[in-house]
């Protein structure tokens, strides 16, 4: 057994936060002292552990009391909430990727770029070139990853800060059946200004 301060030390958290999660009943230990100080049993040390996971992941406090009390009659599977928190983080990604796009135009300053961890079109484009990907190639690179990752291509054509209407051209001829390959011939159905920097 351990007292609330052991318990809060261990886990790395505060002595009010653990007084927090007990009056929200999301941790509550079952035994006390005569004098009526908490004490964790190995349960309680299992469920916090568990909880510190949850919010790692980003879970608010009321999706992890969801989930983790088996008597609820509304009990939250873990896999929605996980999911849902994943949608969450998603947007909240693309969101910041945007700003930062914004951030580096404002500056105008070339000398910006490289002082982020951002990878513009043409900067990837020249990584795929120096690996020996032609344009061919970088067109088969596309189709393949919308064929297995559909939303994470989408996530990484906004994350090099593509226009919309440029992406959706990407994903529409990365999700169509695949030209015969030529050397020399650009792939059909695919814009030029697409195809050269993408």
């Amino acid at each position: 057994m351990k007292t609330i301060r052991q318990l809060a030390a261990q886990c790395g958290l505060s002595r009010s936060t653990l007084l927090y999660y007990d009056r929200l009943g999301l941790l509550r230990p079952e035994y006390r002292t005569s004098a009526g100080h908490r004490l964790y049993s190995p349960d309680d040390e299992a469920r916090l552990a568990r909880i510190c996971e949850l919010r790692s992941a980003g879970l608010p406090l009321g999706e992890i009391d969801a989930v983790l009390d088996p008597s609820a009659k509304l009990r939250a599977p873990l896999g929605s909430a996980l999911n849902r928190r994943l949608s969450d983080l998603n947007r909240e990604i693309a969101a910041l990727r945007r700003q930062q796009q914004v951030a580096l135009a404002l500056l105008r300053d070339r000398s910006a770029a490289g002082r982020t961890r951002a990878m513009t079109k043409e900067r990837w484009v020249q990584l795929l070139t120096a690996c020996g990907l032609d344009e061919n190639d970088r067109a088969q690179w596309h189709r393949e990853f919308e064929k297995l990752s559909p939303e994470a291509h989408q996530d990484f054509l906004e994350s090099l800060g593509l226009p919309a209407a440029e992406i959706g051209a990407i994903r529409k001829w990365s999700a169509a059946a695949p030209p015969p390959r030529s050397p020399s011939a650009r792939p059909a159905g695919r814009p030029r200004t697409t195809a050269r920097h993408s």
